[in-house]
């Protein structure tokens, strides 16, 4: 584009105060006409048609409205979508690709708190902070290491599940400790896996094998339940699962039952259903921490999403390319 290309926002307006900043927004504003300073929420009044008539890219992220055909039909200008959010399947139907647009998203850039907590988790799991915690509680002050699983994560065995962005940025941070890090994904090959410096080994041979088994497939057809009672029983006696990707992935009746049993601990930042349900005894168990989702960006790390869609925004101005592409094929693997 030789001229200022003309862009919008689609979002909720609390995530683009965050992500979007009077100093991002005038940086946006030095290589792009911006249409309007408040995001759409909506695309179906008469003051978002036009817009969506203006706009040649749009920036969406958390709370946009869905984009379906009929969507760019009222956006003839369009040429991109930027997603400054993680995964663009909530927001985006299949068919905007067969209409020539293009697409990015700032997953990657999301992928690092999801990691920093995955690791986090991995390292106080493996402490075991969460029984220590319970265990403080109910003596007000003594420190009992008697009947705790092996404690620290000196030289043990971390399995990654899914290569995802997540995964990647996981298995770049485990890299920092002294660990031996196994990783399950169909998708990687054994050189790829060389290259990323671990061991490539089946599911059921990284569930056993592992001391810690950190989650961060996609949730598709094929990967519903991917744990289940099966996979649960080959992990160690004292194992940590920790899963920061999506609650269904896991086989939520199976790991209840390990986890009131004491045999394994867990570290859920995702679950399934979300949240669960007032009785579950999982909120009670010392073996078990549980978030409400909180891995992803929030606070100042929603800034690293603005960030990140403002370069990929200048990028496509510039030379009509991206560094962070969503193609079409890539829809059927991604989170």
């Amino acid at each position: 584009m030789n001229r200022q290309p003309r862009v919008a926002f689609a979002m909720s307006r609390e995530d683009h105060a965050s992500a979007f900043p009077a100093s991002l927004l005038a940086e946006l504003s030095g290589f792009a006409e911006i249409v309007t300073p408040e995001p759409l929420t909506e695309l179906e009044s008469t003051s978002a048609r036009a817009v969506l008539a203006e706009t040649e890219i749009l920036i969406t992220g958390w709370g946009a409205p869905r984009i379906d055909a009929t969507t760019i039909g009222r956006a003839p200008r369009l040429r991109a979508i930027v997603h400054a959010a993680g995964t663009v399947r909530p927001i985006l139907d299949p068919a905007v690709y067969d209409l020539g647009i293009r697409v990015s998203s700032c997953a990657s850039a999301n992928a690092v708190p999801v990691a920093e907590f995955a690791l986090a988790s991995v390292i106080f799991g493996l402490k075991r902070a969460s029984r220590f915690a319970a265990q403080l509680r109910e003596t007000k002050g003594v420190r009992d290491v008697r009947g705790m699983p092996a404690i620290g994560a000196h030289r043990v065995v971390v399995g990654v599940i899914g290569a995802s962005r997540v995964g990647r940025e996981m298995m770049r941070m485990l890299r920092t400790l002294d660990v031996e890090i196994l990783l399950s994904d169909p998708y990687v090959s054994p050189d790829d896996a060389r290259d990323l410096g671990v061991t490539l080994v089946d599911l059921p041979e990284l569930c056993r094998r592992s001391d810690a088994v950190t989650v961060h497939a996609p949730l598709t057809d094929q990967t519903v339940g991917m744990i289940g009672a099966h996979e649960l029983s080959l992990m160690r006696d004292g194992a940590v699962l920790v899963n920061t990707a999506r609650g269904a992935l896991v086989d939520t009746g199976a790991l209840t039952a390990e986890l009131v049993s004491g045999r394994l601990d867990a570290y859920l930042d995702v679950v399934d259903p979300e949240p669960l349900p007032a009785d579950s005894p999982l909120y009670d168990l010392p073996n078990v921490v549980i978030t409400p989702h909180i891995a992803g960006a929030l606070g100042n790390e929603v800034a690293r999403l603005g960030e990140l869609a403002v370069a990929e925004t200048a990028r496509f101005a510039a030379d009509g390319t991206f560094e962070h592409e969503v193609r079409s094929v890539d829809l059927a693997i991604i989170a």
